[in-house]
């Protein structure tokens, strides 16, 4: 079904048009979600809070095509994850003196898959994660990082570039190198 339709029913107070938006952007809004929170439990209700904010702010969202609805869905779930986050309390700021400046060849990057990615960013402490996560995938500056997380700017290239090292680490350390698959 057309999701301008959707968003229109959904207006009225359709519960078959909300239902039918939710299983049109939960599974994507899910891995948003788990992106930035580490527990599948807590994800799943950061993503039932998000829906709930978003059909409950739906006037307020003026459609202009399916990129505009999926972004702004996922700013509400973004938002819901550091809200939790915060909540939790768990923004402390790790310093990781294993994190140093590794080589990584560029090609042991291509050589993984998304899923393979993805579990090692969420192996990240939450601050590490949670930049890298705002700063890469979301194309966040580190000044609306910061003021998002309540950190310093600085802070927040610190962890950006302790998170990237980290990463590298952690790629080498499991073996899912580029010379580790060429081998196999």
């Amino acid at each position: 079904m057309d999701a301008a339709l959707l968003i229109k029913e959904a207006r009225h107070g359709s519960a078959a048009a909300q239902k039918c938006l939710f299983d049109l952007l939960s599974d994507k809004m899910m891995l948003v979600c788990r992106r930035y929170v580490k527990s599948r439990e807590d994800a799943e209700e950061v993503l039932l809070d998000g829906f709930y904010k978003f059909f409950k702010n739906i006037n307020a969202f003026n459609y202009h095509g399916d990129a505009a609805l999926y972004g702004w869905v996922k700013k509400i779930m973004v938002n819901e994850c550091l809200m939790l986050l915060r909540k939790k309390n768990v923004f402390t700021i790790v310093t990781e003196s294993a994190a140093e400046d590794i080589a990584l060849e560029e090609a042991a990057l291509n050589n993984l898959s998304a899923k393979e990615i993805f579990d090692l960013i969420i192996q990240l402490p939450v601050g590490y994660r949670t930049v890298f996560n705002l700063y890469v995938i979301e194309g966040m500056e580190h000044k609306e990082i910061a003021g998002l997380m309540g950190i310093a700017e600085g802070t927040s290239k610190s962890q950006l570039s302790k998170a990237k090292s980290l990463l590298q680490k952690n790629i080498l350390q499991n073996g899912t190198g580029y010379e580790r698959r060429k081998s196999q």
